[in-house]
């Protein structure tokens, strides 16, 4: 009598999906597990003695899900702004709200909290990047689920580092110490192209490469990521990124939107993986990735959810479930991505793709025992048929729904038998979560009544504590202005000649001030632009009275101006907006003993063709103010412009 050997978990009377490179099915077969490990698949029930028998009473077990890319610490911000573009969802309001909140103990319960999420729903394994990502690591390794975890670097200050040094520090610190964990792979996560510098990519990249890990990042996300790649460097988003040396690691490239052909091949080639995110991608109006073409090209593409911020969920059946239905949609094709292939991109594929694949992905010998059981005996799944071997792919990717994941194992340990999740405390992650979620209500409402919080928000603005005082006027042309600032009395101690264009953004509530918009182009003296910048300004209501023509101005708030108008029209809503075009003149000139910028203004739009003299100069008190109006009111007269033809600083509403 042969000796039957020994493992820890028996399962058996089970419909196995291996989901290996043949796509093995076992329809009334048992899986051996021993050492966390999975033993032997096949028709094994008289062949082990275990520890435990399960009897699967004809249900699937399969491979764990794999979501390739998400921000598992994202839950705690659910929700919270959506039906917004990418950019102002994700400058407007997630990275204030991230700088504002987002601490170790943050993202340790909201890893938690969607590790809870993912095991209900199947998934053993997620590809993270986030923040502080060691207590992702940490929350992720007590739930017991296999993670990659990444660092996240920026190019500007983030919630865990003031600058891109010390998240790279950050980095390699939590990768040589958690390089040899049994569950937790660690990586580093240059943000993206358009968030990282040159140097970021390949420092990133070397440190990858030195320690043999992965690198997570986000590539072609957007029609306008690639746009502005082409702009700025005569390429799209791959080849500059393979320019930087990026792909000397082992790269997971999440959405890829945005990609021909060729960037698939060198995709291929480099041997890097790609996350594709259905259903963020389509809510964040991103476009849809050509994923059935990068399968045939031969590039490794998972399947992920993103962050639940941008999804809303971390459910891995929805995901596999729209990106084969897209797929056929896009393509005009009902036969593209079957549900089989569907399948595999959310396991064995998937795996490969965040360069998990030797260990986890698929039922087979030596591979880490990370498998669910799927109860197919419900109203939604009925009837079944059994002609096609191949019906429960489609039934588990077009019919079943995660709430079908009734047992869930990771690395050989139970992490939920029979719907109840054994490694996390549900009642008390969700009541912490709660309270989170009131005091970011708490912020941004608080946030919300101001324009100039908002402003801060978004990239810090800078008071001038100080007032200007100004005076405007017709005048007939610039020449007779030039004349004058020529005559005894005036000293021209520089001229610039720009192009400017403002938008102006006015509110319901005058006393939040006044938003303006700038780009100004600089010209040289054949009237060619050498130079240009953008910036904003908010100007406050004014806070004295005038002195008879000449206005003591407001205080001025100035922030850089990084996005279009377009981004801060929606981020802001203003009431009402107005645009300004004009060729400006300006001259810093000394009269009196004093310093004043003279600008003379040809307006295009509104008042075209009218020209318009401005003085002003800075003042710091209000005697300083009277005495400086009076010597305005004169240098008005010099330069050719009556006092009583001055008009308010407001003409741009006229």
């Amino acid at each position: 009598m042969m000796m039957r050997a020994a493992c820890d978990v028996l399962l058996t009377n089970a419909h196995v999906l291996t989901m290996d490179g043949e796509f093995t099915v076992h329809a009334s077969g048992s899986v051996a597990v021993a050492g966390g490990a999975i033993l032997a698949v096949g028709n094994l029930a008289t062949d082990f003695d275990a520890a435990e028998t399960v009897d699967c009473r004809g249900r699937v077990v399969m491979p764990g899900l794999v979501n390739a890319h998400t921000h598992a610490s994202m839950t705690l911000l659910r929700g919270l702004a959506d039906d917004l573009r990418l950019d102002v969802w994700l400058m407007g309001y997630m990275m204030p709200v991230e700088r504002a909140f987002v601490r170790p103990d943050f993202v340790a319960l909201g890893t938690t909290l969607a590790c809870a999420e993912m095991i209900r729903s199947g998934t053993t394994c997620f590809a993270d990047m986030y923040y502080f990502e060691e207590a992702a690591a940490e929350a992720a390794a007590a739930a017991g689920l296999r993670a990659l975890c990444a660092q996240t670097v920026l190019k500007f200050p983030a919630p865990d580092a003031a600058s891109f040094e010390d998240s790279l520090a950050r980095a390699r610190d939590f990768i040589s110490r958690w390089k040899a964990h049994p569950l937790v792979v660690p990586a580093i996560a240059p943000h993206a192209p358009y968030t990282c510098t040159e140097e970021i990519l390949r420092e990133c990249a070397e440190l990858a490469h030195e320690f043999d890990v992965p690198l997570h990042t986000h590539l072609a996300e957007t029609a306008l990521e690639v746009e502005q790649c082409r702009r700025d460097h005569g390429m799209p988003v791959v080849p500059w990124v393979k320019k930087q040396r990026l792909f000397d690691a082992r790269v997971v490239a999440a959405h890829c939107v945005h990609i021909d052909e060729g960037e698939m091949r060198t995709l291929r080639d480099v041997g890097a993986g790609v996350a594709h995110n259905p259903t963020s991608n389509l809510k964040l109006g991103s476009g849809i990735a050509p994923v059935a073409k990068m399968l045939e090209v031969g590039v490794a593409v998972g399947i992920g959810t993103d962050g639940p911020a941008s999804n809303n969920d971390l459910d891995m059946f929805e995901e596999m479930r729209l990106a084969a239905l897209l797929a056929k949609g896009v393509g005009g094709d009902p036969t593209a991505l079957p549900a089989r292939d569907a399948l595999a991109m959310a396991t064995r594929i998937g795996a490969r793709a965040i360069h998990l694949g030797d260990i986890t992905g698929s039922i087979e010998p030596g591979k880490r025992a990370d498998l669910i059981v799927v109860d197919l005996d419900q109203a939604h799944n009925m009837p079944r048929f059994t002609r096609d071997g191949g019906a429960v792919y489609s039934q588990l990717v077009y019919a079943a729904k995660s709430t079908d994941v009734v047992d869930v194992m990771c690395d050989g340990k139970w992490l939920m038998r029979d719907r109840r999740l054994l490694t996390i405390d549900e009642t008390e992650v969700q009541t912490a979560a709660r309270e989170v979620a009131r005091r970011i209500d708490a912020f941004l409402i608080d946030r919300e009544q101001s324009v100039l919080q908002k402003l801060i928000a978004i990239g810090g603005a800078a008071e001038e504590e100080s007032f200007e005082i100004q005076a405007k006027a017709r005048v007939g042309s610039a020449e007779a202005v030039r004349r004058a600032l020529a005559s005894d009395g005036i000293t021209v101690i520089r001229t610039t000649h720009y192009h400017q264009y403002d938008t102006y953004f006015f509110f319901d509530d005058p006393g939040q001030g006044r938003l303006r918009y700038r780009e100004d182009e600089f010209l040289d003296e054949q009237g060619e632009v050498v130079g240009a910048r953008a910036r904003l300004t908010l100007t406050g209501p004014s806070r004295e009275a005038a002195f008879g023509s000449v206005l003591l101005f407001r205080s001025r708030f100035f922030a850089p101006a990084n996005h279009s108008p377009r981004f801060y029209r929606e981020y802001f809503k203003p009431a009402r907006e107005r645009e300004v075009e004009k060729d400006r003149h300006r001259w810093l000139v000394a009269f009196r003993g004093v310093q004043f910028y003279v600008h003379v203004d040809h307006m295009m739009n509104p008042h075209a063709g009218a020209y318009f003299l401005e003085v002003k100069s800075r003042t710091w008190s209000r005697r300083d103010a009277q005495d400086k109006a009076a010597i305005i009111a004169e240098l008005l007269e010099l330069l050719g412009a009556r006092p009583g033809e001055a008009i308010e600083e407001g003409y741009v509403e006229l």
